[in-house]
C-alpha cells in the first residue's frame, strides 16, 4: 500500500526584546549561568508578572506578516506540567484565546508554490535550560540554568497541511526569512532562538482520516527537521506494513544516530490542566494600535524578490537566491548602487561570496568582504587590469586577508597583460611549440584553437587578457 505523510510544524521563535516576557531581566545570550533572573522569572511566591508591551508588538507584527487575524481580547492561561527548569511548575502560555489565529504562509519546492495554513500564533514565555554532567566531565549530575526562564517566544502551529519532509523543511526556513525581515526574532537556531516540534502521522494514500501521530521535539536546524521527518515516515510505513499499531507518543530525535527515540506517551491538553493566569489581565489590542504596526511593515521576502525580479532584471531563481536572507539582499542591492551591473554582482554574490560563506559556515554579517571592496574588484574587471579568472583568486584573497583588490593585485603582479607586443610573443612561442595541433586545426580541427589558448594561458600565468588572445591568435592563424 503507498502511504502519505501529514505533517504540522509547532515553531517556537524568540522575540528580539531587550527584557523578558514579564520581567525586566535581560534577555541577553551567553550570560553567566542564573545571572539574568529575578523573583518573578523564577517563580518566587508572592510575585507578580507585568507583560511586555513590546514582546506583544512584535507577535503583532508577526502576524500580520503571515496574514493573521488579530483577536482584540486574548488570554494567558497557565499550562502545568513538572521538569527541572521550570521553576514554578507552570509555564504562562496561551491556550483557548490566542493573540492570532487564520493565516498562511507560501513556500515553492521544486517549482510548485504552496499555500501552508497556520492555525494560530500565540505567546508564551520559555523554560530554563539543563545542563547535564556528561557535557561537563561530571557524569553523575545535571545542572540548571534559569536565565531562559521568562523570554518571550511566540508559538507559530501550521495546519497539517504539509506532505513532505522538504516542504517542512522550505515551510521553516520561509518562517526565519520572514521573521528575519521583521527583525522580530534573529533566527539563531543554534543558540536556540528557534525551535521546532513537529507532529507527524501517515495515511493511506488519496484517503481522509488522519493517522495516530507522533511529536518529536526541540528539532534546531533546518537538516534535522527534514532527517527527523524522513527516518519518523520510514518507521511508521514499516509499522503498518508489519500489522503494528503506531502509538501516539513523543519522541526525541537522535541526530547522530540518525533516529527518533521514544520519550513518553502524548500529552493531551487536558493534561496539562491549563486554566486561566489569574495574575493577569486579558490582553487587549485595539484596532488603531494593529493599524499603527501595520504601516511599520517591512517589504517582505515575496514582495522584495518580485522588485529584484523587474528592478533589476535578474531571473527569479537569482532573485529567490538573494532575498532568503535580509542582509544578504541589502547586500546585493548596496554593490548594485555602487556597481550597477546586477547579473554581474549576482552572480559573483551566488558563487563566489556564497561559497565562501558555506564553506566557513558563517551568515553574510560575518562577511569580510563588503560591497564597496567587491565593486572594486569588478570594476577592475571592466577596466581590463584582471581577467575574470584572476579576479577569482584575488577575491579569495580579498575574502581570507580583507585586503583591497589592488593591493593584492600589487603584491603578487597578478596585472593582466594587455601590450599586444607581449602577448605576441607569448602566442609565436606557443605555436612553435604545438606544431602538430596548429597543422591539425589549419586542416580544420577547429576544436584546437581552444587547446591553443589554452596553452597561451597557462605560459601567461592565466594573466593573458582572454580576449586580445582570442583576436591575435585567429590573426596568426589565418596568416
Amino acid at each position: 500500500m503507498e502511504y502519505e505523510a501529514v505533517i504540522g510544524l509547532e515553531v517556537h521563535a524568540q522575540l528580539l526584546t531587550d527584557s523578558k516576557l514579564f520581567c525586566s531581566c535581560s534577555t541577553e545570550f551567553g550570560a553567566p549561568p542564573n545571572e539574568n533572573t529575578c523573583p518573578i522569572c523564577v517563580g518566587m511566591p508572592g510575585v507578580l508578572p507585568v507583560l511586555n508591551r513590546k514582546a506583544v508588538e512584535y507577535a503583532i507584527k508577526t502576524a500580520l506578516a503571515m496574514n493573521c487575524t488579530i483577536a482584540p481580547h486574548s488570554k494567558f492561561a497557565r499550562k502545568n506540567y513538572f521538569y527541572p527548569d521550570l521553576p514554578k511548575g507552570y509555564q504562562i502560555s496561551q491556550y483557548e484565546l490566542p493573540l492570532s489565529s487564520n493565516g498562511s504562509v507560501e513556500i515553492e519546492v521544486e517549482g510548485r508554490r504552496r499555500r501552508i495554513g497556520i492555525v494560530r500564533i500565540h505567546m508564551e514565555e520559555d523554560a530554563g535550560k539543563l545542563i547535564h554532567g556528561e557535557d561537563l566531565g561530571q557524569s553523575e549530575y545535571s545542572y540548571v540554568d534559569m536565565n531562559r526562564c521568562g523570554v518571550p517566544l511566540i508559538e507559530i502551529v501550521s495546519a497539517p497541511d504539509l506532505r513532505t519532509p522538504e516542504e517542512a523543511k522550505e515551510y521553516m526556513m520561509r518562517l526565519r526569512t520572514v521573521l528575519q525581515y521583521l527583525e522580530v526574532c534573529d533566527g539563531n537556531m543554534e543558540e536556540g532562538s528557534l525551535r521546532c516540534d513537529a507532529n507527524v502521522s501517515i495515511r493511506p494514500a488519496g484517503s481522509s482520516p488522519l493517522g495516530t501521530k507522533a511529536e518529536i521535539k526541540n528539532m534546531n536546524s533546518f537538516r534535522h527537521v527534514q532527517r527527523a521527518l524522513e527516518y519518523e515516515i520510514q518507521r511508521q510505513t514499516r509499522l503498518l506494513e508489519e500489522g503494528e499499531k503506531v502509538l501516539q507518543e513523543t519522541r526525541l530525535w537522535d541526530a547522530n544516530q540518525g533516529i527518533t527515540l521514544a520519550m513518553r506517551g502524548k500529552e493531551e491538553a487536558h493534561d496539562y490542566r491549563y486554566f486561566p493566569e489569574p495574575d493577569l489581565v486579558p490582553c487587549g489590542v485595539a484596532q488603531e494600535w494593529i493599524d499603527a504596526i501595520h504601516v511599520t511593515l517591512p517589504e517582505l521576502p515575496d514582495a522584495r524578490r518580485q522588485r529584484f525580479i523587474e528592478q533589476y532584471g535578474i531571473p527569479p531563481y537569482d532573485a529567490g537566491v538573494l532575498t532568503a536572507a535580509k542582509a544578504l539582499a541589502n547586500y546585493f542591492e548596496e554593490s548594485v548602487r555602487i556597481y550597477p551591473k546586477p547579473k554581474t554582482v549576482s552572480n559573483w554574490v551566488m558563487v563566489e561570496l556564497l561559497r565562501e560563506l558555506k564553506g566557513e559556515a558563517v551568515e553574510i554579517e560575518q562577511c569580510p568582504l563588503n560591497p564597496e571592496k567587491l565593486a572594486e574588484l569588478l570594476n577592475l574587471i571592466d577596466q581590463g587590469v584582471i581577467s575574470g579568472k584572476i579576479a577569482k583568486a584575488v577575491f579569495e584573497e580579498m575574502y581570507r586577508s580583507g585586503k583591497r583588490a589592488p593591493e593584492i593585485i600589487q603584491e603578487k603582479g597578478m596585472t593582466q597583460i594587455s601590450d599586444q607586443d607581449e602577448l605576441s610573443t607569448a602566442i609565436d612561442q606557443v605555436l612553435a611549440a604545438n606544431a602538430e595541433n596548429v597543422s591539425a586545426y589549419l586542416q580544420g580541427k577547429e576544436k584546437l584553437f581552444g587547446y591553443l589558448v589554452g596553452q597561451i594561458m597557462k605560459a601567461t600565468r592565466g594573466r593573458a587578457n582572454p580576449e586580445l588572445v582570442n583576436r591575435l591568435l585567429r590573426e596568426k592563424l589565418q596568416r
